[in-house]
């Protein structure tokens, strides 16, 4: 038995929760699949795998296996990392996850250029607004805006700063009362972002408690929302600032105390970092600072 190799198929099978799909991926049969996975587990002496016909569930050894055999897959990449790097190169594949919206905007220019500049890396972007884990995911490299400091988990470095802005229509504007004060938007419709931290309260000088009609997990679909006059937003710069100077939606409370965002590139704290991320960070980092000196 490629004991190895069994235990890729196993953590595949995991993430997939399915045979079919892992024999899809490495170009294998389902049956084959099942042998290696049956031979794995007659090797340890022990079920990782509770199996039906609809899916596959992990047993409570498979899973404490599961965590085991990824911090040794881990390790293995490392050590791959360590030998291409000692090539000099720039070369082999990074997996991002980055939020959708500094996806669509920023970071989609920014990648652009690192790819240019980078042929012989590989991208493997995974945009989305959920909370996920970098290690567990198997992602090198992570981006996050936030107001607070980042999990002790993770080496975080600073790129650049954000704010946030309350942004309306003109036409939503001239339909209601005037905004004037914080507390003035208890009377308007404000819209809700899913994974916001502060929920339904704005961290708007001492904090605004709001509600609306709208609540949705992407800023970048609620600024349409926002363009049609339905509603107002809490919206960060990076997403509102090309409505805001094409004149599409205005901002309301400039003046008003609101908490600055950091946009960090994160990765998993581990002894060794493979040289291609520390570079690529660096390149993020000189872009940022070339950008903000524009």
């Amino acid at each position: 038995m490629d004991k190895l190799r069994a235990i890729q198929l196993f953590v595949r099978l995991a993430d997939l929760g399915s045979f079919t799909r892992v024999a899809e991926q490495v170009n294998s049969s389902k049956s084959m699949i099942s042998k290696e996975i049956g031979r794995l587990e007659a090797d340890l002496g022990a079920r990782l795998l509770h199996r039906s016909t609809r899916n596959v569930q992990l047993t409570h050894v498979g899973e404490g296996y599961l965590q085991r055999a990824r911090e040794i897959l881990s390790k293995l990449d490392d050590a791959d990392s360590f030998v291409q790097d000692l090539q000099q190169n720039l070369r082999g594949k990074l997996k991002i996850n980055a939020p959708m919206a500094l996806g669509i905007t920023d970071l989609s220019y920014l990648f652009a250029d690192f790819m240019r500049d980078n042929p012989e890396i590989e991208l493997d972007i995974h945009l989305g607004d959920e909370s996920v884990d970098l290690v567990e995911q198997g992602f090198d490299l992570g981006f996050r805006a936030s107001s607070k400091p980042i999990d002790s988990n993770y080496v975080g470095r600073p790129l650049t700063r954000f704010t946030y802005r309350v942004c309306a229509s003109p036409s939503y504007l001239e339909k209601h009362s005037a905004i004037a004060l914080p507390r003035d938007l208890k009377d308007h419709n404000c819209f809700i972002y899913s994974y916001f931290q502060g929920k339904n309260v704005w961290p708007i000088e001492d904090g605004v408690t709001v509600s609306g009609n709208l609540r949705v997990n992407n800023t970048m679909f609620m600024m349409e929302s926002i363009k049609q006059g339905l509603g107002l937003g809490f919206i960060p710069d990076f997403v509102c600032q090309q409505a805001i100077d094409d004149g599409q939606v205005v901002e309301v409370l400039a003046d008003s105390k609101k908490p600055m965002l950091t946009l960090y590139a994160l990765y998993p704290v581990r002894y060794f970092v493979p040289t291609k991320l520390v570079q690529c960070i660096e390149y993020l980092e000189q872009w940022f600072a070339d950008k903000n000196k524009a």
